[in-house]
């Protein structure tokens, strides 16, 4: 649909929604009139009306920074206007913040890059070059595959010649398929592909004539397929999740496709961990905290294990600690006092800690996840089962020599294939399994990390006589859980394919592994390799 069209045809939905509102106060008793339904179709009609209006703003934003450059000095648009630079003439222009006015350029630059280099023209989107819009890159429903190496021994999804390697990305946000926002959450995120990695990123294809010339084997050309192709699972991952969600996801496919780099993040991040006080003019004392990676992630597992029932954590079944959950339930204190008091009492009680009396029933630790192929070769990326950061294989290393592992046998789609035994709830070897699978809730769009979750038996126990196991349960907040209970929801699966989420008005939706994990997963080639949580 072209884009005046298609914003006629929203006015026209919002017109019959809401009539002929006069004046603006006349709004809200508009829609106070409305029902449940119609008011979702308002909400939906305004959105997609106001995503016409972003695509014009964004590629007006890249015109004029295309007519704002330094070379031309104070003749550029914006100087001439009195302005320091783009960024600053568009937040006067359309009065949103700094960091909105500079999102805006960005994407601007992005999608002139684009149009110029044909990409636009090229092609209706990934539905035309792949010819399956709901797996563009070829990975398959359950990540069986890689991006640039298909599951069938086909030809790889290749980036187009000569295009830049966020075409796709240009393409869905002028479509409307994405937002400005989701396609700068993918583009940061990911970063630019390095010139010439020192050696293959995970799923890049190797050339032939590189390879034979003595060189590494990776041609430029290659690498930036590998992030194209990356771009365009986010791309499908963008129809439910947040485009915090899509950034995280991002970094994290990133690290997977450049460890080397990965390493290099690491240590610069590790490089600048900070611990600065001062005292404000009021005289309070004041702490700012800059983390590295591993420090950070370890610290908000403290955080999490002692908050866990302020903040919507998994119902307990023993008494004790269903009595301790109420008690801190009932604390007067806000979550930032109680994160407050926890920090002072780690503090104080150092090593010497009782970590039950501290942190409550669940002592808190840093569970990582690391591929172990089945020669013992492990892989040269980690990630952190809550939250999924990526960490070098040095941290694991050095935590399996602190804490042990435990071992994990999974298929190329990290479900694993010890299904466990006939009991009425997991044990903690399946619930490890599922969060390794899982990754956190999978509901669509939620960001609950997976020691939030609970394990649901997709199969009812008593009326459907459902087992306990890991391929028959789905880790889900417990929000969804009880949401999913009263709600008239069901999952269902059919072997090892992708879950089903179904709606009692019909709706059905795919429940995809997260894109992260799907890229961690897929070089998880027959024999089933292993997979090494580092406690």
């Amino acid at each position: 649909m072209e884009l005046f069209t298609e914003a006629e045809a929203q006015l026209t939905t919002l017109r019959e929604l809401l009539g002929d509102v006069l004046e603006s106060t006349d709004l809200v008793s508009a829609m106070d009139r409305l029902d449940d339904d119609q008011c979702v179709r308002v909400i939906t009609a305004a959105d997609a009306l106001s995503r016409c209006s972003e695509r014009i703003r964004a590629v007006g934003a890249g015109a004029v920074a295309a007519r704002s450059t330094r070379d031309a000095g104070h003749g550029g648009l914006a100087q001439s206007r009195g302005h320091r630079n783009t960024v600053a003439l568009v937040q006067d222009l359309t009065g949103v913040s700094k960091a909105e006015a500079a999102r805006q350029v960005r994407v601007g630059e992005a999608l002139r890059e684009v149009a110029r280099s044909g990409a636009v023209h090229a092609g209706a989107g990934t539905e035309a070059r792949n010819g399956d819009p709901e797996d563009p890159a070829g990975l398959g429903t359950d990540g069986g595959a890689s991006a640039g190496t298909p599951a069938d021994g086909g030809s790889a999804v290749r980036a187009d010649h000569g295009l830049p390697w966020h075409a796709a990305l240009g393409r869905a946000v002028l479509s409307g398929a994405i937002t400005t926002a989701q396609h700068d959450a993918i583009r940061r995120g990911l970063g630019e592909p390095p010139d010439r990695p020192a050696t293959a990123p995970t799923g890049v294809e190797v050339d032939a004539d590189a390879d034979a010339a003595g060189c590494d084997g990776t041609t430029a050309e290659a690498v930036r397929e590998a992030w194209a192709a990356a771009a365009e699972q986010l791309i499908t991952a963008a129809g439910h999740d947040s485009p915090e969600q899509l950034a995280g996801a991002a970094r994290t496919i990133r690290d997977v496709l450049d460890p080397e780099g990965a390493e290099a993040r690491f240590l610069n991040r590790y490089e600048r961990r900070a611990l600065r006080t001062w005292t404000d003019q009021d005289g309070a004392k004041r702490a700012s905290i800059a983390f590295d990676d591993e420090g950070g992630a370890f610290f908000d597992e403290i955080v999490a294990a002692a908050m866990r029932p302020r903040r919507g954590g998994p119902r307990f079944v023993d008494p004790d600690d269903k009595a301790s959950a109420a008690e801190l339930t009932a604390d007067a204190r806000t979550n930032d006092q109680l994160s407050y008091d926890l920090f002072l009492d780690l503090i104080r009680a150092g090593v010497l800690a009782d970590a039950k009396s501290v942190l409550g029933a669940r002592q808190a630790g840093l569970r990582l996840v690391q591929t172990v192929d089945a020669d013992g070769v492990a892989g040269r990326i980690a990630l952190t089962e809550d939250g999924l950061t990526t960490l070098p294989a040095g941290v694991a290393e050095r935590r399996v020599c602190e804490a042990g592992a435990v071992r994990v046998t999974v298929d190329a789609c990290g479900n694993p294939l010890d299904v466990g035994r006939e009991s009425r709830l997991f044990t903690p070897r399946q619930r490890i399994g599922l969060a390794i699978r899982d990754g956190g809730c999978r509901w669509p769009g939620c960001d609950r990390p997976a020691s939030y979750c609970e394990a649901h038996h997709i199969d009812e126990w008593a009326r459907d006589h459902g087992r306990t196991d890991i391929d028959r349960g789905i880790l889900l907040c417990r929000f969804h859980h009880m949401n999913l209970h009263h709600g008239g929801w069901l999952i269902t699966r059919r072997g090892k394919h992708a879950f089903v989420l179904h709606h009692r008005d019909g709706e059905q939706i795919p429940l995809s592994q997260r894109p992260a994990l799907r890229y961690f997963f897929r070089n998880v080639d027959p024999p089933p390799r292993r997979f090494r949580p580092a406690a």
